[in-house]
């Protein structure tokens, strides 16, 4: 990672503790309560839970060092995406999505946005950037696209649209910030899944929009405490622990993402891999250009469905279940959602395992195919 990002991470093990008294806790505290003491309202920080918890607040600092902007928290990342569409769009607007991004993305578009007037628009990742935008007031990106991992200029992107007028949101959910920062190459506001990395232990659904427009985070605020879309203290708590470690863990899973994908290129049962850090990889130049580092997600082709769910039954070291980010390296089959990839095409989030015992545990499986 670069040295922003390193900066970065100094400043988030530290955001809390520099404004503690003497004897206040180190590690932060779960405040649950949904009811504060308000004999009248003039100067409260807190009244009722739906509006504010100290717990969230504290998981919204440190998402909003890290992005370097104002941050508001969501129970799950399809809250956040839901949140950021609800804030900009309207009967008779036009949303413009990717076509292979995430399917439930496009489940809310197509199935309730377009229920109340929202006309859509499905682009493949690869189309985006040079898309006509004329008419469009919404842009929902994803790069690199879940699952198949191609990436578009976001700057080149976000230029076509605003000349157009359209809003771009972004879903970083596959980087996280200390990865890509689309914010500074020109978004207007950011949605993730902080289930995914931040989180890091499949143990806490989150996300977050993140946005420096202040009239635009005015509205996600308001509109979350309307809709009662609000994150539990447990899980905020449980994020904010993960967020302290989540550059160790980026770190860790980045590098031995890279080095599994080089080995995984040249076994004789994998084909069509994709990982954008490899330089033969049709995303890797434009990667290189607008990312620090290239990520934890790996995507393959193995020969058919059965051979897939074959490797995934058998191989030790990757946990079959859906989701990425963790700890622990996953894998899955991701035609069985839908995704339009084939059959045998298998997302593998490399986890924090040693690269080693990793790699021959993938390797003795694929062999054995």
């Amino acid at each position: 990672m670069d040295k922003a990002s390193q900066d970065r991470a100094a400043a988030l093990l530290h955001h809390r503790i520099k404004g503690l008294r003497p004897g206040e806790p180190i590690a932060a505290p779960i405040v649950s309560s949904a009811t504060f003491l308000a004999p009248d309202m003039d100067g409260l920080s807190h009244v009722y839970g739906r509006s504010g918890m100290p717990t969230w607040e504290l998981v919204e600092a440190q998402m909003a060092l890290l992005e370097g902007a104002e941050c508001v928290s969501f129970p799950s990342g399809m809250a956040a995406i839901s949140a950021a569409l609800f804030a900009t769009l309207g009967a008779s607007k036009v949303l413009m999505l990717p076509s292979d991004g995430y399917y439930v993305s496009r489940l809310l578009a197509g199935q309730v946005l377009a229920a109340y007037g929202v006309k859509v628009l499905e682009v493949p990742t690869l189309q985006m950037a040079e898309a006509d935008f004329t008419g469009v007031d919404a842009v929902l990106i994803e790069t690199p696209s879940n699952p198949g991992l191609d990436v578009l200029d976001i700057a080149a992107l976000c230029g076509n649209a605003h000349a157009a007028g359209a809003v771009v949101i972004c879903d970083n959910t596959t980087m996280t910030p200390y990865l890509q920062r689309p914010l500074d190459l020109g978004a207007d506001i950011v949605v993730a899944a902080d289930t995914k990395a931040p989180g890091g232990h499949s143990d806490a659904l989150f996300g977050h929009v993140a946005s420096r427009d202040a009239a635009m985070m005015a509205r996600v605020r308001e509109g979350r405490r309307l809709s009662g879309a609000v994150p539990g203290s447990f899980e905020a708590w449980l994020v904010h622990r993960g967020m302290e470690t989540l550059e160790l863990r980026l770190s860790r899973m980045c590098e031995t993402a890279a080095v599994l994908a080089d080995r995984l290129a040249e076994h004789t049962a994998v084909r069509n891999l994709r990982y954008p850090g490899r330089p033969s990889d049709p995303s890797h130049a434009i990667a290189a250009k607008q990312m620090s580092g290239f990520g934890f997600l790996i995507g393959f082709d193995l020969a058919d469905a059965a051979t897939a769910e074959r490797f995934l039954a058998e191989c030790p070291l990757v946990a079959q279940s859906t989701s990425f980010g963790s700890t622990h390296t996953s894998g899955e089959r991701r035609a069985r959602w839908g995704d339009k990839v084939a059959p045998g095409f298998i997302r593998l989030s490399v986890g924090c395992e040693p690269a080693e015992p990793l790699w021959q545990a993938i390797r003795a499986t694929l062999d054995a195919l």
